[in-house]
């Protein structure tokens, strides 16, 4: 009688109502024992229970509908197609719901193949890319620091040698950071992890780096509260890593006399908040979701002057993540930036 393909609202509305007000019907009827009381009981039983049944599930289901609707065609809906939601999307029964559902999602999968061949692609290309250019790189370099001390100091020649040295340096510190890259994408570098003091490491990290940022009169501190030894689990020289690059990415957009100061912060009993905060020029709110991509500079003329491989914030991303945590960032244009990452307590 009912077909499959028009099960809808009014169907199932029309269905559920007959059940309920037959049962109900049929038991009035042996209770009464007066038919027509028992057929007048299920007329008006049965019109309200439909229209109230039909208001429901128009009211719930196609309102869960509407919500796939929206994250399937990821729309922010308008005038046009809040009509749309309202006059034609009921009109369409469960089953074709379904349907476009599963489309959906079927080409949702094959997207995500191929995004994921592609990433797979992009991987062995940069891990390639790198490993290919590392010997003539390598090669120039050793060339350069050979002939540079025959030549005199101020001689057009070591002018011009000096500064083939310094591009060179920086493509052999871009290489490094690619193939650092490559290795945690691909999981060539397992994590070592031990227990130690966090603070005791972050004092080591402002130890190392004091030259450059006392050429900047920029003062390193832990702040207080934030003394008490933490001891954390992790791998303690990748961890190294994340915080010299933090802390010099601090002192590069940093402000002279100004400050970089360490948070530690127990958030519950398992884990751990760093946070690296400095009070310098500060991050534009449109490139704070992209400040960890690869290359992503938000200053791209006054980044390059300061130099760099624009890979530092991503490799921390990656070493942060390779743990299982997560790293964030907060800032305001000429108050600060402040980076912060979690680790698991010991």
């Amino acid at each position: 009688m009912f077909r499959r393909k028009n099960l809808s609202t009014q169907y199932l509305s029309f269905l559920s109502a007959f059940i309920i007000s037959l049962f109900v019907a049929i038991a009035f009827s042996i209770i009464t024992h007066n038919i027509v009381l028992a057929i007048t009981a299920f007329v008006l039983l049965f019109t309200s229970v439909f229209f109230l049944l039909n208001y429901i599930f128009n009211w719930f289901i196609y309102r869960k509908i509407k919500l796939i609707y929206k994250l399937i065609y990821n729309t922010k809906a308008s005038k046009k197609v809040e009509a749309y939601y309202k006059y034609i999307l009921p009109k369409k029964n469960l089953e074709e719901v379904s349907n476009e559902v599963e489309s959906w999602a079927a080409q949702y999968t094959n997207e995500l193949e191929l995004i994921q061949k592609n990433e797979a692609y992009r991987k062995e290309f940069l891990q390639n890319l790198s490993h290919e250019l590392k010997t003539p790189v390598f090669a120039i370099q050793g060339y350069i620091e050979s002939v540079l001390p025959e030549m005199e100091d101020h001689s057009m020649q070591h002018k011009f040698l000096s500064n083939a040295q310094k591009n060179v340096e920086r493509m052999v510190h871009l290489l490094k950071d690619l193939d650092e890259i490559s290795k945690l994408e691909t999981g060539e570098q397992p994590l070592y992890k031990t227990k130690f003091v966090i603070q005791d490491l972050i004092k080591e990290v402002f130890e190392t780096l004091s030259i450059k940022t006392h050429r900047q009169n920029i003062k390193t501190q832990i702040k207080k509260g934030c003394e008490q030894p933490i001891i954390v689990f992790a791998d303690k020289e990748k961890i190294r890593q994340v915080l010299n690059n933090l802390v010099v990415n601090a002192s590069k957009y940093g402000k002279q006399n100004g400050n970089i100061s360490a948070g530690i912060y127990k958030t519950d009993d398992k884990n751990v908040l760093v946070e690296i905060s400095d009070d310098g020029i500060g991050i534009a709110e449109e490139h704070l979701q992209r400040i960890f991509e690869r290359f992503y500079r938000t200053d791209k003329g006054r980044s390059r002057n300061i130099g760099g491989s624009g890979l530092g914030l991503a490799i921390c991303k990656h070493i942060i993540e390779a743990h299982n945590k997560t790293i964030h960032v907060r800032s305001t244009p000429n108050v600060g930036t402040t980076i912060g990452f979690t680790l698991d307590l010991k």
